[in-house]
């Protein structure tokens, strides 16, 4: 007796979208306002609103929202799915290509035909991929927070790929900072060729700077509670403007507030932020409030506009964050934690005790460094791969100094008055500086063609890998907490000096104007011997300085008949003679003699008369 099986009917292949749009529709079905509302008098004369009832005590639906809602939910149910970041990086480069170290046990996979199909990950499975990537088998990593426990990513020393570098974006990296840095620890790590690049990702929404800026804020907080090294908080990843809850981003949103009152910005009216915000910002009387929302406020009801508006919004409030910054770093109290200077040598010329604990018996000192750098140079290569490419790039070659630099586009500031202010770049080969696109003009700065600059760059880049600077500079080092009130206020900024024999510095640098009323205010008498370029630095800088061997004689920048000049002032009268033959000279003005160095040659001058008298 035979039998026949009937066949299996055939599998349906997979089509299954990772992406919120089930949870999107239900929302929308239970949450969009359908009801229809009665507005009615109440007894005190106000008008109020209602949801309206039938005669049988039912809701009454508004048909115009129900047939808004239904097309709302067609065209989102008509949208290609949005895949998650992780499964669009999987699809994107292959599984060939990408090592998943996460805590889900399936995935869904897309064959060579294009086929969808569920994989099953074990537990051994981070473990091989950790591998993967390690050897180089592939050569991306995705992690999350559960693959980045327990585990290192770094270019090990010991590891096939030791010597390529890890490129770290950073991607959804949540709300808690301790877990950020956690994460951002599994790539640089002890041991290792050489550190990672971190990169932030956001998307050209400027409302995504929200989330950026509350891990900016909390590795902030973060890095205010260590003790001693506050680098160890935010490594320095993102840049003071990136806080947008710190003082710069309180300032700047008074100042945008005032800005808006004064109907002086184009991104929005004052009416119409109120209303699409609810932010009430004025009185009856249409003066601005006293007590203005907070910042956190401010930002939320920002995420919540349309995205046009949102980026203009952004866009004047982040330049006047910028417009800060910028100045606190100009003027060099923009607090950055440890910045490091990372000399070729470093050789102690003086060492001076400014105070000792009683207690604990712990030291302040102040060291006299003399510090050989090597300047750090960027070649022709590496500029032409970064903006060789960009339309926006100018070649710039200054005629008075021969100098170059490429000129490129940077972020713009807000003026007090609300306008936008173009800025532009200069990189050159030791570094770079901002400029307005009006000072541009100004300057010295001529256009010329790209095979010229690369040749005039090419020079400079030669030149300048020859080449090793020694400067002298003061460091206030040890205990610095007890004393930091007497410490110069000017640059409150902390250093990290070392060099390659291991050598390590940690403490505050003090300014050549600062170091006579340093060791004044700890009740010391001046030690310190300035060099010739030091005296000049400190004569500009304002009270001028000693000038050592000449018995309290000072060195000032001065005005004298509309021209800026330097004067040695409080000489003896026996030294007027033996200073005019070292190269002062000497003018009579209103009845009192007065000596001054010439400018073109002023450190000349002051180096023989410190040669010749020593203090």
């Amino acid at each position: 007796m035979s039998s026949s099986r009937k066949p299996a009917p055939a599998r349906e292949p997979l089509d299954i979208n990772l992406d919120c749009k089930e949870t999107m529709v239900d929302y929308l079905k239970t949450a969009f306002p359908t009801r229809q509302m009665r507005a009615f008098r109440a007894t005190d004369g106000s008008m109020r609103s209602e949801p309206m009832l039938d005669d049988d005590g039912n809701g009454v639906l508004c048909q115009e929202a129900v047939a808004a809602r239904d097309d709302l939910i067609e065209r989102l149910c008509s949208m290609p799915p949005v895949p998650a970041a992780l499964d669009f990086l999987i699809v994107h480069f292959g599984t060939d290509m990408v090592s998943e170290v996460t805590g889900r046990t399936r995935r869904i996979v897309v064959d060579g035909q294009g086929r969808q199909k569920v994989e099953r990950r074990t537990s051994s499975s981070n473990i091989a991929e950790t591998d993967n990537f390690m050897s180089g088998r592939k050569p991306i990593l995705v992690f999350s927070e559960a693959g980045g426990t327990g585990r290192s990513y770094h270019a090990d020393l010991d590891c096939p790929t030791a010597r390529k570098r890890r490129i770290h974006f950073l991607l959804e990296p949540g709300w808690r900072a301790d877990i950020a840095i956690q994460g951002l620890g599994r790539t640089h790590r002890t041991y290792q060729s050489m550190p990672p690049v971190f990169r932030p990702v956001t998307t050209n929404c400027k409302g995504e700077r929200r989330f950026i800026s509350t891990i900016a804020r909390r590795l902030d907080t973060l890095g205010a509670l260590t003790r001693g090294q506050r680098q160890t908080g935010g490594q320095n990843l993102f840049d003071p403007a990136d806080n947008l809850e710190s003082s710069y981003a309180r300032e700047a949103l008074t100042q945008w507030y005032h800005l808006l009152h004064a109907g002086k910005l184009a991104s929005v009216s004052l009416e119409k932020f109120q209303i699409i915000t609810g932010l009430k910002l004025v009185d009856e009387h249409g003066t601005l409030l006293d007590k203005l929302p907070p910042i956190q406020r401010w930002l939320n009801r920002i995420l919540a506009l349309r995205i046009a508006t949102q980026n203009a919004v952004f866009e004047e409030y982040m330049g006047l964050i910028q417009a800060r910054v910028d100045a606190a770093r100009e003027a060099g109290t923009l607090d950055l934690g440890v910045e490091a200077i990372r000399a070729e040598r470093i050789v102690q010329i003086s060492e001076r005790v400014l105070r000792k604990d009683p207690v604990s018996g712990a030291e302040t000192r102040l060291l006299r460094l003399e510090l050989h750098l090597k300047p750090h140079v960027t070649g022709w290569t590496r500029l032409d791969k970064i903006w060789g490419s960009s339309d926006d790039v100018r070649y710039l070659r200054n005629s008075r100094s021969g100098r170059v630099a490429v000129c490129v586009p940077s972020w713009s500031i807000t003026d007090d008055e609300g306008r936008p202010v173009k800025m532009l770049e200069l990189v050159r080969p030791m570094g770079s500086n901002r400029i307005q696109l009006a000072e541009l003009w100004h300057t010295f700065w001529k256009e010329v063609d790209h095979d010229s600059f690369k040749s005039f760059w090419e020079a400079e880049v030669s030149e300048a890998l020859d080449k090793v600077d020694i400067d002298t500079i003061s460091v206030a080092t040890g205990l610095l907490l007890p004393v930091w009130n007497k410490l110069p206020q000017d640059d409150v900024r902390v250093w990290r000096i070392d060099d390659a024999a291991g050598t390590s510095i940690l403490g505050r640098i003090v300014m050549p104007t600062a170091l006579e009323k340093l060791e004044s205010a700890f009740g010391l008498e001046s030690s310190i011997k300035l060099t010739p370029d030091e005296l000049i630095e400190a004569a500009r800088g304002g009270d001028g300085a000693l000038i050592p061997g000449l018995h309290g004689a000072r060195l000032v920048s001065t005005m004298v008949n509309s021209s800026r000049r330097f004067e040695v002032r409080d000489f003896q009268p026996q030294d007027r003679e033996w200073l005019k033959a070292r190269g002062l000279f000497s003018e009579v003005i209103q009845y009192k003699t007065r000596l001054f160095l010439p400018v073109e040659k002023a450190d000349e001058v002051l180096a023989a008369i410190i040669a010749e008298r020593p203090q």
